[in-house]
């Protein structure tokens, strides 16, 4: 599943969020980094400006005066490596390092003759934009196959000297597509010829005839007790049974991870018996122990006793004795019958881990498909990905998409010799770098990044990422030597630059933020003497979600009924919020009417045939608003409006009182909302949602607000697919990837990632998706 879209830790109203790029003034290193240039990528590393005012300058010599120029930026990871940076500041750490294929424009179009460059206009002024490689796509409509060509320029070389060639290209898609790879790519979900076969070690006929047995297997169940009458082996049986086993116990490790890494604090609240935060950092057993407690399989005494709350198993912990893995999974699988199915439908730590049953079903037929003779030697390559000279590749991809080319030139040419193993790469020879299914990376490849970027990685040191100008950048050296990303919490950005302490940084707007920043220029005005501010819109939006499996009529989500109930209470929530984001941000955000950033080359224009405000349809068919409306009347007309939904939706209505009295089989007159923050001042959709709670009491119905201080309880409690309406945020690449957002896949965790919390089921929008 591509994950080019992620929540910030649908459902149709949003709200685009502007983000506030602000520079110190007077200072001549600052005023030439903000050029919006190519060479440099800075500005876009830090935080892409929207609309440049000047043409790319190339710079040729770094400019040392003795001090770096430093930027503001939320605390690291430190996970720098292509690969696995995840987090907005880390990408971004890894972006001033690499260089992409993929060049575009400042609209997100494609830039396909790159080397010699192309010129494109915006807002009435000419771009002339250069990049590494050219780019061409050929689609056969009689093989439905999409060709994907790069050339790549001759002369490019990494940091350290050594020239980029298409080896280091065909190394970090074998990287990518590797099956032992688990970072946040998404060149996994392409249907690249040849992939499953190289993936699986097994060509479609087998996948599929191993595939079948194994269904069979897991239909049968696991208690099932192996006869001659049944259609596969007792040792395939064995075998499927063993593998659903490691993979379980695979997934509660990284229960365990995520759980260390996320509330090892709360091991000091008494959360694990009489073991502290300290204790959990040297002891993987402990670990194990806490990770059952935190997701309710097992309990700590304060003796050190460790109790399975399914299977009633106990460790003495003091005594030495810790729970493994595979402890851990037996609890879970005493839980669910060894089904993962209806584990999955209730239970998931809303990361990216793979799905229980796929994953065993893969090592299941990859396992088995190796004893079949034509298999003897494996399948040694990704037939569809191949080398077609000493600076140029093709990908073949089944289907066509025009998206998809960001996706299959989007990444970053890593090189070869630092991150792969060069005794282990021989093309000809079908080696690429790393043992097949072991891709991974050391310490110091994850922690210090290294490419062919405009900059080189120093050192990470006292919350400070340092780099310096790379004297091989194909473009020229930058001419500011020295740069430093500096951790500190946003809302200290503005009044860092004013002190001097940093000389850029990026804020989220608000009309706070707006004030701070005018009142340090003599102007009054957010660029001035002190500071100058860009506004710029971020790829992502804040919205307010409603799961369509717990806000229904009867149990079907999907009836007419269920619709309109939901259509009522969306309807009141969608008026409100103008006056609400007007108040709280002004200038620093838009209202939006589609789940998609203005920013995108996907946002709908106000000007197309068919665009109109999000729920201002009454159930008649016929508009809710008229043009002279004021805001109360709207407020008014919207109530009236939900009135009606909710009386279609099989709602009785006292026409005296003006109250609901009562709601129909599965639905209720009381829902809640959960908000990740206790005001407005923590999440904008706060206010949107008490003051639709106020309308929506006046005529019997309520909606309760469950504001939650704690985020991390927020995020676990939304992706246990337990809520009913909530607010939250999403963030994007400049491809908007649907299928992650709203293909019926992404429901609890069935993908390994909880990213449709909205339980949208339509086999016609998932068709839409794939098409």
């Amino acid at each position: 599943m591509k994950h080019s879209t992620k929540h910030l830790r649908g459902t149709w109203f949003a709200l685009v969020i502007m983000c506030l790029c602000c520079t110190a003034c007077g200072n001549e290193r600052l005023e030439e980094s903000l050029t919006p240039t190519e060479p440099l990528y800075l500005t876009e590393a830090l935080t892409p400006t929207a609309e440049p005012t000047q043409a790319p300058v190339i710079k040729e010599e770094p400019q040392d005066k003795g001090v770096p120029l430093v930027a503001g930026y939320a605390p690291f990871y430190q996970e720098f490596s292509p690969y696995f940076a995840d987090s907005e500041s880390d990408v971004d750490v890894t972006a001033m390092t690499q260089i992409n294929l993929l060049t575009k424009d400042r609209r997100g179009n494609v830039i396909y003759h790159a080397i010699e460059g192309e010129t494109v206009k915006y807002n009435g002024m000419d771009y002339t934009y250069k990049g590494i490689a050219n780019l061409s796509v050929d689609y056969d409509k009689e093989s439905n196959i999409a060709t994907y060509s790069a050339t790549i320029r001759d002369d490019i070389m990494f940091s350290d000297g050594v020239k980029m060639t298409a080896d280091d290209i065909i190394f970090n898609y074998y990287a990518y597509l590797d099956p032992g790879y688990n970072g946040p790519g998404i060149l996994n979900s392409y249907d690249i010829v040849g992939l499953r076969d190289y993936q699986t070690q097994t060509t479609s006929d087998i996948y599929n005839k191993y595939s079948a047995i194994a269904k069979e297997i897991y239909a049968a169940g696991h208690d099932h007790v192996w006869s001659e009458a049944d259609p596969w082996t007792a040792e395939e049986q064995k075998a499927f049974w063993t593998e659903i086993d490691r993979a379980w116990a695979n997934h509660t490790g990284l229960i365990v991870d995520f759980v260390n890494h996320n509330y090892a604090s709360y091991a000091d609240k008494g959360w694990c018996g009489p073991y502290t935060s300290a204790e959990l950092e040297h002891n993987e057993g402990l670990r194990i122990a806490f990770g059952m407690v935190m997701w309710s399989f097992g309990e700590i005494d304060e003796e050190g006793i460790c109790t399975g709350v399914v299977t009633g198993n106990t460790w003495d912990m003091k005594a030495g004795q810790y729970p493994t893995l595979e402890d851990y999974a037996r609890e879970v699988q005493a839980a669910y019958g060894y089904n993962p199915e209806v584990y999955y439908e209730k239970e998931g730590i809303g990361e990216k881990e793979p799905d229980v049953l796929t994953s065993a079903t893969e090592a299941f037929i990859s396992a088995a498909a190796a004893s079949e003779p034509e298999l003897a030697d494996g399948i040694a390559n990704i037939s569809g990905i191949r080398k077609t000279g000493d600076y140029s590749v093709e990908v073949k991809v089944n289907g066509y998409s025009a998206s998809d080319i960001y996706g299959i030139f989007g990444i970053a040419v890593a090189p070869l010799h630092y991150y792969g193993d060069l005794a282990l790469y021989d093309y000809q020879n079908n080696r690429f770098g790393f043992e097949f299914g072991k891709f991974n990376l050391s310490v110091e490849q994850q922690t210090k990044p290294a490419g062919a970027g405009p900059y080189k990685y120093v050192k990470y040191e006292d919350g400070v990422v340092h780099f310096e100008a790379n004297e091989n950048y194909w473009l020229g050296c930058p001419k500011i030597k020295q740069v430093q990303f500096k951790e500190m919490e946003p809302d200290e950005i503005p009044a860092a630059i004013k002190d001097g302490t940093i000389d850029v940084g990026g804020v989220i707007g608000s009309k706070e933020k707006f004030l701070e920043i005018q009142s340090y220029n003599s102007n009054e005005e957010i660029t001035g003497d002190m500071i100058t501010a860009s506004k710029v819109s971020k790829h992502g939006y804040g919205y307010i979600g409603i799961c369509a499996d717990n806000v229904l009529v009867g149990d079907d989500p999907a009836s007419e009924a269920s619709k309109n109930l939901r259509r009522a209470i969306a309807t009141v929530i969608a008026v409100y919020r103008e006056a609400v984001i007007e108040e709280y941000f002004g200038e620093a955000a838009a209202v939006i009417q589609y789940p998609v950033s203005n920013a995108s080359w996907a946002a709908p224009l106000i000007t197309e045939e068919g665009y109109k405000d999000a729920f201002s349809t009454a159930v008649s068919g016929n508009a809710i608003y008229t043009i002279s409306m004021e805001r109360n009347d709207k407020y008014e007309a919207a109530l009236i409006a939900a009135v009606e939904y909710f009386k279609a939706a099989g709602y009785t209505f006292d026409k005296v009182s003006g109250k609901l009295t009562a709601a129909p089989a599965g639905a209720k007159l009381s829902y809640e909302a959960a908000i990740p923050g206790k005001s407005i001042v923590d999440h904008p959709s706060f206010a949107v949602v008490q003051n639709a709670s106020a309308a929506l009491a006046t005529i019997g119905f309520e909606l309760k607000i469950n504001a939650f201080s704690d985020s991390d309880a927020f995020w676990e409690y939304l992706d246990g697919g337990d809520a009913e309406i909530w607010g939250a945020a999403w963030n994007s690449a400049i491809d908007p990837d649907l299928y992650q957002l709203y293909h019926s896949n992404g429901i609890a965790d069935e993908n390994g990632y909880v990213s449709n919390p909205y339980h949208i089921r339509d086999d016609e929008l998932d068709l839409l998706i794939l098409t």
